[in-house]
């Protein structure tokens, strides 16, 4: 997003974030944003309050985490499969 967007200080010194930043930047009611000065500008960032290892934020995906959903509805309903021994499960996943 390159067009400058003007923003207006309303009572309490708060402003509103258009709705296309809001958008691109895939901010959620409650999200948290960093604010920093670098030359004489005002620099927001989004900003998570845990660190998350960039090895593992796959993991934390809204893809991934819909579909962990997914799996706890299903294992909460039964629908899961329990096997007496790897050779079994291998046994299963060939056939």
């Amino acid at each position: 997003m390159t067009n400058l967007t003007l923003i207006k200080i309303t009572k309490n010194f708060q402003v509103t974030l258009p709705a296309k930043l809001r958008q691109v930047l895939k901010l959620k009611e409650g999200d948290y944003l960093e604010a920093k000065l670098e030359k004489q500008a005002l620099v927001l960032r989004p900003k998570k309050l845990v660190d998350i290892d960039p090895d593992q934020a796959w993991f934390w995906t809204d893809e991934w985490q819909n579909k962990e959903k997914e799996v706890d509805k299903k294992v909460k309903q039964g629908r899961v499969k329990r096997f007496k021994s790897f050779n079994a499960l291998a046994k299963e996943l060939n056939s």
